[in-house]
């Protein structure tokens, strides 16, 4: 799948954002290394603690249906500006796939970064800090 692809899936996530207090949508396209994508989108709420990332959102869509193993992270935005994932998602994100990526965009092009790259010090396992 080539990044272009997924931040296609992401726009699709962005589009069903749940995001009246902000305004703010968010989509995010997780890449499994079965090859499978999962679509995530923000969802806000009144109790701004109980909103949730489009890119968690995702992510636990995946682990809830068995996909344990990832490859990337696809992230667009509203603005049209790169959307860094906040260091919440990065945490979780660094549960699962340390070394994988992280694709945004903003009208220049596309960037890819790394997981640990974004959150150098996370929390880990010890089982998980060899990959």
């Amino acid at each position: 799948m080539t990044e272009r692809e997924l931040l296609d899936y992401a726009k699709e996530g962005m589009e069903r954002a749940y995001a009246p207090y902000s305004g703010f949508q968010v989509g995010a396209a997780l890449l499994a290394k079965s090859g499978k994508v999962y679509v995530g989108c923000n969802i806000e709420n009144a109790s701004f603690g109980a909103t949730n990332c489009a890119e968690r959102t995702a992510i636990f869509k995946a682990v809830s249906e068995g996909e344990c193993e990832f490859e990337s992270i696809a992230v667009v935005c509203s603005e049209g500006r790169k959307a860094y994932p906040c260091g919440i998602c990065l945490q979780v994100m660094s549960e699962f796939f340390p070394n994988g990526t992280v694709i945004l965009e903003d009208e220049t092009g596309i960037f890819t970064y790394q997981v640990n790259e974004l959150l150098p010090g996370a929390f880990r396992l010890d089982r998980r800090q060899t990959e």
